[in-house]
């Protein structure tokens, strides 16, 4: 082949590179973090409806104060809404700058309240009343639209929201142990695959494995570094946090975390307590981070949600029994935020569903379809292979 051949096949290789990249998916520098509460939190006791006379009615014991001066009253959001007081020094700061916003009234149509069953239908994102596919998550699908880009569940075992036809790793950052494995072993096991189909699927998972081990090492030094000087141990969801965002920040533009222990029926507390243990520490996670994501914040989302909600009206044990509608939180760098957005009703007798919950009026695939097409530039037909028959709904937040 001469010259002229050489340089007539370049542009035809270059010009169908460039068609390819333009019909797929944008390749993006967005990234997402989707944040799963086990065990469905007490959205009403975190995103306070302060307006309303009958939240304080149907909490005597647990029920946070109107915003005022003292430290235990709720944080101002605006006229009808306030914040619970274990995130003044973490999540507030965000809503204040704008970096942080709420969807109360948000979730699936499920009625079960049953934890596993609600968790199955949300993670697979699929209509209640149809056949479905039980090994394709929406945070696969969504993956399959995002034109490569790396994606990673911080968990022990690969979840079901991330289950289906793109291969993602899963990585238990909360595990402790050493490399079961040495150098030479692992060459070993490397030669046997490499002449096969296999042979990039086990060099991945061996650098995803150094890189996790890597991560766990420098964070358990940090730890020990400063837990002298805090009184407050940087172990359980804040270390986990700085784990993750050092591995996003770099890597992964999407990922997976979840957070159990959020089933409160009995003793939950009010201003100080179980729950409010629960979100002080949370926030911190959130907060750290945000810190540890450095500029990269600024192309980062953070979605908080839950199963479900609980009880509107404590129960006689001081808790709160397994509800329907809750609060998702959304949080980033780049976000249009200091808002509580989405449809909403003023929580009054009468306006509860079946009398005993929050309403789902934001729904919970309208709402994540929206987001989504915002941080990643879908178009409806890709949103379409994510959410099938949902129509996405824009809340201005990106």
């Amino acid at each position: 082949m001469n010259r002229r051949e050489l340089l007539k096949a370049g542009a035809a290789l270059s010009a169908s590179t460039l068609s390819s990249r333009l019909l797929a998916a944008p390749a993006t520098q967005n990234k997402l973090l989707l944040v799963f509460l086990r065990g469905a939190y007490d959205a009403s006791n975190l995103l306070i409806p302060t307006s309303s006379n009958f939240y304080y009615e149907a909490r005597p014991n647990i029920a946070i104060a109107k915003p005022s001066e003292s430290l235990d009253s709720a944080l101002l959001l605006d006229a009808d809404w306030g914040l619970h007081p274990a995130l003044r020094t973490s999540i507030y700061p965000m809503f204040q700058k704008g970096e942080a916003a709420f969807i109360p009234f948000a979730g699936t149509d499920d009625v079960s309240r049953s934890h596993f069953e609600t968790q199955d239908s949300i993670e697979l994102g699929q209509p209640l009343n149809s056949s479905r596919n039980l090994h394709s998550g929406f945070l696969n699908r969504l993956a399959a639209q995002l034109n490569g880009a790396a994606a990673m569940s911080f968990t022990d075992q690969l979840p079901l929201i991330m289950q289906g036809s793109q291969q993602i790793a899963n990585a238990g950052l909360r595990v402790k142990g050493k490399n079961s494995m040495d150098a030479r072993q692992s060459a070993i096991i490397s030669n046997m695959y490499s002449q096969t189909g296999l042979a990039q699927q086990v060099s991945e998972g061996f650098a995803v494995r150094d890189e996790v081990l890597r991560s766990q090492q420098q964070a358990e030094q940090n730890e020990m570094m400063q837990a002298d000087r805090n009184a407050l141990s940087t172990k359980g969801f804040e270390l986990e946090a700085r784990r993750v965002a050092k591995l996003m920040r770099d890597k992964y533009a999407l990922g997976f975390i979840d957070v159990g222990g959020w089933d409160t029926h009995v003793n939950q507390g009010g201003a100080t307590g179980a729950l409010a243990n629960k979100f002080e520490e949370l926030g911190r996670g959130l907060a750290a981070y945000q810190q540890e994501m450095g500029t990269t914040w600024r192309n980062t989302t953070v979605v908080v949600i839950s199963e479900f909600g609980r009880t509107f009206r404590e129960n006689g044990k001081r808790g709160t029994d397994h509800g329907h509608g809750s609060v998702y939180w959304v949080l980033g760098g780049g976000i249009k935020g200091g808002r509580i957005v989405g449809e909403q009703v003023r929580l009054e007798p009468g306006k509860l569903f079946q009398n005993r919950d929050y309403p789902v009026l934001n729904e919970y695939r309208a709402v994540l379809g929206g987001l989504f097409s915002g941080i990643f530039g879908l178009n409806e037909k890709q949103l379409q292979e994510i959410f099938v028959g949902v129509k996405a709904r824009n809340f201005g937040l990106i």
